[in-house]
């Protein structure tokens, strides 16, 4: 996330948490919080969780993904030529995984802690277009896939630009 997002998403989560707090308050018998205490937990609510938290996730979570070795299944003749970190839609769950672009097709495995595993390939020839889309309408780090047979994948990862790039690259 850049930094514009996480300012968004820290003054959004800070506001929402005091107005929860503010209606727990309303509706309690005696008074909880002074107004500048909901103000103060609001503010720190939204610095900790919009910004610190994505911080220190972004720092963790760099070293487990080292750490997590996904590899897909490959034909004879076929080479890994990008990977990176990915979430692939299927119904209402984000699978979460690792995105392969090989000399043959896209690739997209999913690790072991999820309720749906397995690996999901798109052969190039197979893919009619790829969008840009925003992660609950919010977040530009998402792309769809639509296949010449109409089937949809929905993908999130880092820098989405690059994957755009990388990908129409081999389907042209």
């Amino acid at each position: 996330m850049n930094w514009k997002y996480r300012i968004t998403f820290a003054i959004g989560t800070g506001i929402l948490y005091s107005f929860l707090l503010w209606t727990f308050n309303f509706f309690s018998d005696e008074k909880l919080n002074s107004l500048n205490s909901l103000l103060f937990q609001g503010v720190f609510f939204g610095i900790f969780f919009g910004i610190g938290f994505p911080y220190v996730n972004e720092k963790f979570a760099g070293k487990l993904s080292k750490k997590v070795k996904i590899k897909p299944v490959l034909e004879l003749d076929e080479q890994i030529e990008i990977e990176g970190p990915a979430n692939l839609f299927r119904g209402f769950e984000g699978v979460g995984g690792k995105i392969f672009l090989t000399n043959k097709k896209l690739i997209f495995k999913s690790h072991k802690i999820n309720i749906q595993k397995g690996q999901t390939d798109i052969n190039y020839a197979d893919i009619k277009i790829v969008i840009k889309r925003k992660t609950a309408k919010l977040i530009d780090n998402g792309f769809r896939i639509i296949t010449d047979n109409e089937k949809e994948y929905d993908f999130v990862v880092n820098e989405r630009d690059l994957w755009l790039e990388k990908i129409n690259e081999r389907i042209k």
